[in-house]
């Protein structure tokens, strides 16, 4: 039948995930970073994700399409709501959706001052449990692996470690997973150029050096990596 259904221009879509919480049916998901129609039938045509969408990406036309199936919108849902239940990053939260984050050219100023200071973070999320295996700006990615309390300890440590690199942190002591498992799948299915592995002196954060070391030879890559280790006082007392 003909009629009115939502149309996705994949090449606008900047992946921020807000049409997919407005799509009350469940229609539209992330898939590879990107907001993509799961299913004609879903899809009732009223638009509701059009004024949600800040890069103007999502459109209505009037095609041949499956009718509008409410029964199967409402199993959808149902069964939606019960992987949440069992896995809260199932969820459709914007979130938890990968993305490349837009960043401004650095001021030309050499005085650092809080109006020139940005984020060198260009992508999210950035916790190493929540970043999609696929994720796409993990290909031919410079990774910085980093434990997260060096953020709070280093200072300098946009400028200095996470600009132009795909920036993945983590807490091996508080975080109830293997890394190592989740890095292992990345770089095989990923060109990654290098890894710079940022630890705390503490002892705890051995763990982080021990997961990488561990994907690189789970991957059989060889990948140049090298550990960078803070001091608690935020001095680099081995690089």
């Amino acid at each position: 039948m003909k009629r009115k259904i939502v149309k996705i221009n994949e090449e606008k879509c900047n992946g921020c995930g807000l049409c997919v919480s407005a799509c009350h049916e469940g229609a539209l998901q992330m898939i590879d970073g990107k907001a993509r129609l799961v299913s004609e039938s879903y899809c009732d045509g009223l638009g509701d994700c059009l004024p949600e969408c800040p890069t103007g990406a999502i459109t209505i036309e009037e095609r041949e399409a499956a009718p509008y199936d409410e029964e199967a919108v409402k199993k959808h849902i149902n069964e939606n709501k019960a992987q949440t239940e069992t896995d809260p990053l199932a969820c459709s939260c914007p979130g938890s959706h990968a993305k490349r984050l837009i960043k401004k050219q650095p001021a030309s100023s050499p005085v650092i001052s809080a109006e020139n200071l940005q984020s060198e973070l260009v992508q999210w999320p950035c916790q190493i449990k929540l970043v999609p295996v696929n994720a796409p700006y993990l290909d031919e990615a410079h990774l910085l692996i980093a434990a997260d309390c060096t953020a709070f300890a280093y200072a300098d440590i946009h400028r200095k470690f996470m600009r132009n690199k795909i920036t993945l942190i983590g807490c091996p002591k508080l975080d109830d997973i293997d890394y190592s498992e989740k890095l292992t799948a990345i770089l095989k299915q990923h060109q990654v150029k290098s890894i710079t592995v940022l630890r705390m002196e503490v002892p705890c954060c051995g763990g982080i050096v021990g997961a990488v070391k561990n994907a690189l030879m789970n991957s059989g890559k060889m990948i140049p990596w090298n550990v960078v280790t803070i001091s608690t006082e935020g001095k680099i007392i081995k690089e």
